[in-house]
């Protein structure tokens, strides 16, 4: 089994919980998150109440070779285009065992190790976060647009050349994407906690819908078992052997590049 990544929490065998438990210990966030089937998310929607005209627009664009290079490396690079917010990237390493981390990663302001719990297992990741150092709508994408590396900060730049397949470097990315996302978040009646809808709209028609809360590490097994309870008393089930957002958005824009 891979570094920091198991099957889901109910079928926890003990050294699987140890490891766990050792990752919560010394990280710096969890979000738990999970995936609607298709036919299944306008109903789930409105029973929590959230309020599709107050998603916020987001433009996700992701950056890989045309073999998904860098996924299958563990490594993912991102962009997005935030209304209403300034455009942010990250570079992100999967799995990760913290306490085996650089400590030189760690002291960055911008560098958080986060713990991702889905109904599949879940994943320790390291993200450095920053805000694009060039306007992603005049830069990614663009016929004679700057090198890729311009729109990263230095610190993302260093994490991504200690951690890229030998001899891929930024500027020889392809882009995939962007793909539209809606997110909309609320406190749902029942439930103390504030609750994220993030909807992917592809461009074949398709939609995946993910819903997540974050907590503290120390947290993590109680709010999980919070959630479970409150999501099942609203008929709301988890798609089962679903792909994570990110991975569905890379194979589905990879495609793309291999029909071209």
């Amino acid at each position: 089994m891979s570094p920091a990544v198991a099957t889901p929490a109910m079928a926890l065998k003990d050294g699987q919980l140890t490891e766990l438990l050792s990752l919560l210990r010394d990280a710096d966030s969890v979000e738990l998150k999970l995936t609607i089937d298709e036919n299944l998310q306008r109903a789930a929607v409105m029973g929590l109440g959230l309020d599709p005209l107050e998603a916020q627009i987001r433009m996700v664009h992701f950056f890989d070779t045309p073999d998904l290079a860098l996924e299958k490396a563990g490594v993912v690079v991102r962009a997005r285009r935030i209304q209403g917010k300034d455009d942010d990237t990250v570079v992100k390493l999967r799995p990760v065992v913290p306490d085996q981390l650089d400590d030189r990663w760690r002291q960055l302001p911008g560098f958080v190790v986060e713990v991702d719990a889905m109904q599949s297992g879940y994943v320790c990741s390291g993200s450095m976060k920053g805000l694009a150092r060039l306007p992603l709508k005049a830069s990614v994408g663009v016929p004679e647009g700057p090198p890729l590396r311009k729109v990263f900060t230095k610190d993302q730049r260093s994490f991504y050349a200690e951690h890229a397949p030998e001899g891929i470097a930024l500027d020889d990315l392809r882009m995939l994407g962007p793909i539209f996302v809606l997110k909309a978040k609320g406190t749902p009646a029942g439930f103390a906690r504030k609750l994220v809808g993030e909807l992917w709209l592809y461009p074949d028609g398709k939609r995946v819908l993910e819903l997540s809360t974050k907590c503290l590490p120390s947290e993590g097994f109680q709010v999980a078992a919070e959630l479970r309870g409150f999501l099942a008393e609203r008929g709301i089930v988890p798609a089962q052997n679903a792909l994570t957002k990110t991975r569905k958005a890379l194979s589905f824009f990879a495609k793309e590049l291999g029909d071209s």
